[in-house]
């Protein structure tokens, strides 16, 4: 698969028939190490999470942080619930991998989840990031055992689609490109 191909066909997965084979989670957290790095640094950490008290930990994070949300307009606090719920139940069945990085250097772990989602997409997996912010984050890094001098960029959830993802909505190209100036 070409790089553009896997590019169009990365999308996010939310529901999983199963986990990624330890060659496949070996493969793409490789791909993740080749990611370029702020002076070569190459700050990242992964935790390779398979304890289902920790999974069901970090689903409860989340799942809490999202009932926070506003919603949005036409909707009611029963969709955000459902919306919420349904991210929580999205952990069962996926590999997860914590994606982690020297705090303040966040910028280099995103370009790690980039290439491994990607290379997740050459090995016929799916993958959904989940990010946590503020409370919840701290709370996350704490389940997770994170020294304090590392933070976490966000959890990586990769496994066999269960699911055929809606199309694609992008903005249309006049309206995020510019020449010279903003």
């Amino acid at each position: 698969m070409d790089i553009y191909g896997a590019i169009e066909k990365r999308r996010t997965i939310r529901i999983y028939q199963k986990g990624a084979t330890k060659k496949q989670l070996e493969k793409v957290i490789l791909a993740g190490t080749k990611a370029p790095s702020g002076g070569n640094r190459q700050n990242w950490e992964f935790i390779l999470i398979d304890d289902p008290k920790i999974i069901d930990q970090l689903g409860e994070i989340k799942y809490r942080l999202n009932r926070t949300f506003t919603p949005d307009a036409g909707e009611t606090r029963k969709d955000v619930e459902d919306r919420a719920l349904f991210q929580k139940k999205s952990f069962e069945k996926a590999s997860i991998v914590a994606v982690c990085s020297s705090r303040g250097q966040a910028v280099n772990g995103w370009l790690c989840v980039e290439n491994m989602s990607l290379a997740a997409v050459a090995e016929g997996l799916g993958t959904g990031i989940v990010s946590y912010w503020d409370e919840a984050q701290r709370e996350a890094e704490k389940v997770l055992g994170i020294p304090k001098k590392y933070e976490l960029v966000c959890v990586l959830k990769i496994g066999v689609p269960a699911e055929l993802p809606g199309p694609r909505k992008l903005r249309p190209k006049s309206s995020w490109l510019h020449r010279n100036k903003f």
